[in-house]
């Protein structure tokens, strides 16, 4: 029993199996007798106060605000290390990946934005079909086996992280409502502190991590989205191997977060995001522009922006395309690409969040659609483009 738990945690697609475990397991519950339970679960009151200072949120907050803030730390690590020396560390490298998460986050967006253009309401949720989530791609990718080139999948990662770049990029400017200057000031004050570590070259974790406790706080009292907290936090992480242990903090940090991400985090944010009652769905619901603007910037716009960009970078001079990986590959990618999943329904809890309409449950249909046939599609492609087994 034990032997065969271990087995599939070790397997490179694990952690996007469970993430659609857990979203299935809360379509079921949301659609059984047991749906109230669910409701209530989402909705339970969990409080923290230490004297004046009190944050009070259902648990689905804590959740999206809390725990996603520890994923975005995990992204902000992932990303220093790529940028100071790994794929990202040279210009002919990211240009390729740097290209087509443009081109996959400006065509999704404006064929939103073109569903959309009478409702100025359902107008906030353009960013929603930019996100790609990269569990669930490189899931389906590791089902092709060792078929799939190394820098094909090195390509659908530096992917990804721009498209998290951007999607950080978009929250803080377009997500964020009022403002406090005194918890701006707060945080603020926690960065130079930050900062003041990093340079005195303290490699001990702690230090930092009490900060950037305090930090998310601050931007969580802000009205800035707390998850941000978590990425400026990870800025300031040494990379650097500590002289007295021979290590680097970051790169400790990395691996052992890692698990409790991927296993734990992202399935409970699917869980308590993906509870979709579907039992009295109609055609209303089906057609509505914000259902329909995000499937099909999903699954059309993220295809046709990451090729297009991609394949004129190449044309212009701007990238090259990797000796073992074709167009056929390329497109593949594309199609994967449209898999939003956990990224769009945080941006649309973001955009809809405390609306009294049904916003929500409509991004939260499309995004399942079109995730579900870009899988589905994708994986045909490029199980056929990259032959048979060898």
């Amino acid at each position: 029993m034990f032997s065969t738990v271990n087995s599939f945690f070790r397997l490179e697609a694990a952690s996007g199996i469970l993430l659609i475990f857990a979203a299935l397991f809360a379509v079921v519950l949301a659609n059984s007798p047991l749906s109230h339970y669910y409701d209530l679960l989402l909705d339970t009151p969990v409080e923290v106060r230490v004297g004046a200072l009190q944050i009070a949120k259902p648990l689905l907050l804590w959740i999206n605000d809390g725990l996603m803030a520890v994923f975005f730390f995990i992204v902000g690590l992932e990303l220093k290390r790529e940028v100071c020396e790994g794929e990202l560390a040279s210009m002919q490298a990211i240009a390729l990946p740097a290209f087509g998460a443009l081109g996959g986050m400006i065509v999704p967006a404006g064929i939103y934005i073109l569903m959309n253009t009478q409702d100025p309401v359902a107008l906030q949720g353009w960013a929603i079909p930019t996100a790609t989530d990269i569990a669930f791609a490189l899931a389906i990718l590791t089902l092709l086996g060792k078929r799939v080139p190394l820098a094909l999948k090195t390509f659908l990662v530096s992917l990804a992280i721009f498209d998290d770049i951007g999607a950080i990029i978009i929250i803080a400017v377009f997500y964020t409502s009022n403002i406090s200057a005194l918890s701006l000031i707060v945080g603020a004050t926690c960065l130079a502190a930050l900062a003041l570590l990093n340079r005195m070259n303290v490699y001990s974790l702690t230090p930092y991590l009490l900060v950037g406790l305090i930090m998310w706080v601050a931007v969580l009292k802000s009205g800035v989205h707390a998850t941000l907290a978590g990425v400026l936090l990870a800025l300031f992480i040494p990379l650097a191997r500590d002289p007295q242990r021979d290590r680097s903090p970051l790169k400790d940090l990395e691996r052992d977060l890692h698990g409790v991400v991927a296993f734990v985090i992202l399935p409970l944010f699917a869980f308590f995001n993906s509870g979709l009652n579907v039992t009295d769905v109609g055609t209303e619901q089906l057609l509505h522009p914000a259902t329909i603007g995000v499937a099909l910037g999903l699954f059309i716009g993220k295809q046709l922006g990451v090729f297009t960009f991609a394949w004129l970078a190449v044309k212009v001079g701007l990238a090259r395309l990797p000796g073992s990986v074709n167009w056929r590959h390329i497109y593949g990618v594309a199609l994967l690409c449209g898999i939003g999943f956990t990224m769009s329904l945080f941006i649309g809890s973001l955009a809809f969040e405390g609306r009294g309409d049904n916003l929500l449950f409509d991004e939260r249909l499309g995004i399942i659609a079109a995730s579900t046939l870009s899988a589905v599609c994708g994986y045909l492609w490029l199980n056929r483009a990259l032959g048979k087994p060898v």
